[in-house]
């Protein structure tokens, strides 16, 4: 005979209890997490155009600097050019006195023919020597007995009436010689030849 009581109190120890948690848990939204990601996104476009503004900007100022250091560099490198060519014309203009005197002395060559032969090479050669310093300077003389005058080449001492009109305005002789100095490739004069002018007269 079984006990009613004990029976009851064995269901009720064998009752179960489906009791759960009934806390939610709450995960983020998905439009939130995109609207963070597109945040982050933004952001990470403004720093990288921000970026690429400072290197642009930091490539021109290179690139000026360079442009400027080259334009320092080649203006020095002028400068040092026209410094040595001042010095050598400086120098050169004490030797043009010398080179007048043994022009004059030889323009008459009938005159310097009939000179002591030994002497006459003796001072052939040491005009010799005086245009090779010239030359080493890259010093040339220039003659321009029948060009037309030219006003930056050429210093007038006298016009000289003449009744051929195909001299006028020409050089008819020369009473000092033109020199200049080649400079970096370019000629540039140191004294102007003296010369008289033919002036046509009808």
């Amino acid at each position: 005979m079984v006990n009613k009581n004990d029976t009851d109190k064995v269901q009720d120890d064998l009752e179960i209890t489906n009791d759960t948690d009934t806390t939610e848990t709450h995960d983020p939204e998905l439009y939130e997490i995109e609207n963070d990601e597109d945040n982050k996104l933004k952001t990470l476009k403004t720093k990288l155009k921000e970026s690429e503004e400072k290197n642009r900007n930091l490539l021109e100022e290179l690139q000026r600097s360079k442009a400027d250091f080259l334009n320092g560099k080649r203006r020095l490198e002028e400068d040092r050019i026209r410094d040595k060519a001042r010095l050598t014309i400086s120098h050169v203009e004490k030797l043009l006195p010398l080179c007048d005197s043994f022009y004059l002395a030889m323009l008459d060559k009938e005159t310097w023919a009939k000179a002591d032969e030994k002497w006459r090479k003796g001072v052939e050669g040491i005009l010799s020597q005086l245009n090779s310093v010239l030359s080493g300077y890259k010093v040339t003389s220039f003659d321009p007995t029948g060009l037309e005058f030219d006003h930056n080449r050429h210093e007038a001492l006298a016009q000289v009436p003449v009744t051929d009109e195909t001299q006028n305005n020409k050089v008819l002789s020369v009473i000092q010689q033109g020199y200049e100095i080649d400079v970096d490739g370019n000629k540039e004069l140191i004294r102007p030849a003296r010369v008289t002018v033919g002036e046509y007269t009808s």
